[in-house]
Formats: C-alpha cells, sequence, structure tokens
C-alpha cells in the first residue's frame, strides 16, 4: 500500500491502487463513498470488475504500465455498478519504484463544475431573491386592492358572471401566496446552532409526513444508531426534511417508498475557497422511487424559481440549499428515472456544544 496514509487519506477525488495484475491494493475514503465499498472488501478484486469506463482503457492502461507514461482521459462516462454513470477525468500513473503498480485517480466533473460555480450561483440567487423580496411588499397592497374590488362586485353580479370574480380573487389570493413564500425566503433568520440529535428530527418529519400529505407512502428507516449529534439549528432542519419528505411524496405519485437514512462518512469534506477542508461526517439520505427530476432543470434545481412541479413556485429546494448552506453543510441530489436521492451532509456538534451527559 502507498507509505504516506495521511497525504492519500486527503486526496480529494477517487483514488484506486492496483497491482501489476489489475486487482486492486487499496482505495482511499473518497473512493469508499464513489464505489460504495469498504477498502477492506475489495481488496484483490480486479479493478476492472468494479468500474467501467465508456472507453477502450484496457489496452491504453497496459501501454501506460509498460512505458511509465501516464494516462489522461478526459470527458468518459464512469460506472461502479451501484449508480448510474458519471463523466469524469480519469488519470492513471505508475507508482514510482514499484512493481507495475498503478494508481487511477477518478475526477467526477459534475461535482467538480458545481462546486466552483457555486459562489457565482448564490450571488445570482441572492440578488434574484433581493430583488423579490422588495417587490412582493410593494405588490401585495395592490393585490389586496384589486382583490376586495372583486368581492365587491361579485355582490351584485348575476350567478353566471361569478366565475369571472372568482378567477380574479383565486388567482390573487396564488400570488400573495407566492409572495409570501418570497418574504420567507429573505427573511429567514441565522441558524442558532446547537448539538442535535438527527434521529429525533427525522422521526418528527415522518411522524408528521404519515399523518398528513405522506399518509399514503410508505416510508421505510435505515439509521445508523451511533451517529453522534450535529451542530445545527433543530427547526430549521425540521424544515429541510419535512420539505424533501413532501418533494417525494408527490413525485411518487398515489402509491410509492421513501427512504431514509442516516450513516457516518469520515472522509466527506467540503473545499474552502482557500483550500482548507470542512467536515462534513452526517449524512442523511432521502430516496423516493418517482419519475426523476426532468433532465433539463437537474443541475439547477436548487436556484430560486427552478421548479420541475407544474404550478411550483421554485423556491422549496432554493429555501432548502439556503438553509443547510447557513448550517455550513452541503445538499446533493442524484437523479434517475424510478429513483431520486437527496443527499445532506452536515457538521458534527463541537464539544462545547455538546450536552453534559456526552462530554
Amino acid at each position: 500500500m502507498i507509505e504516506n496514509a495521511a497525504l492519500w487519506s486527503s486526496l480529494p477525488v477517487p483514488a484506486i491502487q492496483v497491482d501489476a495484475n489489475d486487482a486492486i491494493v487499496d482505495i482511499n475514503g473518497v473512493a469508499e463513498v464513489f464505489l460504495n465499498a469498504s477498502a477492506k472488501s475489495l481488496r484483490g478484486v480486479p479493478v476492472w470488475d468494479k468500474i467501467a469506463v465508456d472507453a477502450p482503457l484496457e489496452e491504453a492502461f497496459d501501454r501506460a504500465r509498460r512505458t511509465g507514461t501516464p494516462l489522461f482521459v478526459n470527458d468518459v462516462d464512469v460506472g461502479t455498478g451501484n449508480a448510474p454513470p458519471m463523466q469524469c477525468n480519469v488519470q492513471i500513473a505508475e507508482i514510482v519504484d514499484s512493481e507495475g503498480e498503478m494508481i487511477i485517480l477518478i475526477s467526477p466533473r459534475e461535482l467538480a463544475s458545481r462546486v466552483s460555480n457555486s459562489v457565482t450561483v448564490k450571488s445570482a440567487a441572492k440578488s434574484a431573491i433581493g430583488m423579490a423580496e422588495m417587490l412582493a411588499h410593494e405588490i401585495k397592497n395592490p393585490l389586496a386592492g384589486i382583490t376586495g374590488a372583486a368581492q365587491l362586485l361579485s355582490m351584485n353580479l348575476p350567478t353566471e358572471e361569478l366565475e369571472l370574480t372568482d378567477l380574479i380573487v383565486e388567482e390573487s389570493r396564488r400570488i400573495v401566496k407566492l409572495l409570501e413564500q418570497v418574504e420567507q425566503f429573505g427573511n429567514l433568520q441565522p441558524p442558532a446552532k446547537q448539538a442535535v440529535n438527527i434521529h429525533d428530527i427525522l422521526d418528527r418529519a415522518r411522524r408528521s409526513a404519515l399523518l398528513g400529505f405522506g399518509a399514503h407512502m410508505e416510508i421505510i428507516e435505515n439509521y445508523d444508531p451511533s451517529l453522534p449529534y450535529a451542530c445545527g439549528d433543530s427547526d430549521q432542519l425540521l424544515q429541510v426534511i419535512l420539505n424533501l419528505l413532501k418533494n417525494a411524496s408527490e413525485a411518487a405519485g398515489k402509491t410509492g417508498t421513501i427512504r431514509i437514512r442516516s450513516y457516518f462518512e469520515h472522509s466527506f469534506k467540503l473545499r474552502r475557497s482557500d483550500g482548507t477542508g470542512h467536515s462534513l461526517p452526517l449524512q442523511i439520505e432521502i430516496t423516493d422511487d418517482g419519475p426523476g427530476l426532468p433532465q433539463d432543470i437537474k443541475g439547477d434545481i436548487f436556484d430560486p424559481f427552478v421548479s420541475g412541479k407544474e404550478n411550483g413556485t421554485g423556491l422549496g429546494l432554493a429555501l432548502v440549499s439556503k438553509i443547510i448552506s447557513d448550517h455550513g453543510g452541503w445538499i446533493s441530489v442524484d437523479s434517475v428515472p424510478g429513483r431520486t436521492v437527496f443527499r445532506i451532509s452536515l457538521p458534527r456538534a463541537p464539544k462545547d456544544l455538546l450536552p453534559p451527559e456526552e462530554t
């Protein structure tokens, strides 16, 4: 195995070490997540049994080993059998002073692109919400007047003409509701961070869903009971989980299954702009078996006013993303027909926030 364990575990992309026979010697923590398997379980397994690259790589791989020349393959689909293929850049190089051992680095382009563009996107989203919030305040007053005038008119109209005034009132109220959502987005307070039990929040959200919008759904739990406390605002995090469960129940239709999973991933780190890493080991996944997100909005689903619903406002997931960002966390989505997974990554609570019995 590679001797510098600290350097190996610090690599921000999936890394796989193979021997002269292309059997896996070791993988780093990011690769464990990417392959959905532990390093221990993969040692000795042929690497091409675990990853499938949409390119004739094996011959080029052998040539790189014979000549000692690094191999770079960009924009290829890489699949693992456990998830849909992702477009990646693949780098392969021989390990110096080894007997034919190689290292494979896999860089998923979608994640890299989203991270690099996040600052620009958030800035644009903030500006859009700020303008919408200002307009919301100005529009609500005249809308109230329009609604009142329509209701007065309806008192003197024959029954066959009431449909028009009812439409005015209904549409005006719908616009007011949208404007109130915009104001809620803009007025969201910073999280009151404390040590919170993630499973208490998940259970509250699950019970609420089963008594209301998710009564028609089957909700399956798969919790890691040893998960430590998270650092966050319990009310805001509950709002996030309820929103995701509501979206999942609407996506699945009249019948369907939602799976809620929690687990600990010690290697998950979010890279800050200064190059340092921010550990986000607490993971929550909410999975539904609905039709999946529309392809044309999949990459923008967390932006304000982007929605896959016919009459959606496009603010629900934007609010979710803002709350998680304010917590110093990360949210992502992976969606194909029949399986959509929203994954939340959160920091653990520091010692000074833990209850006395936990310190």
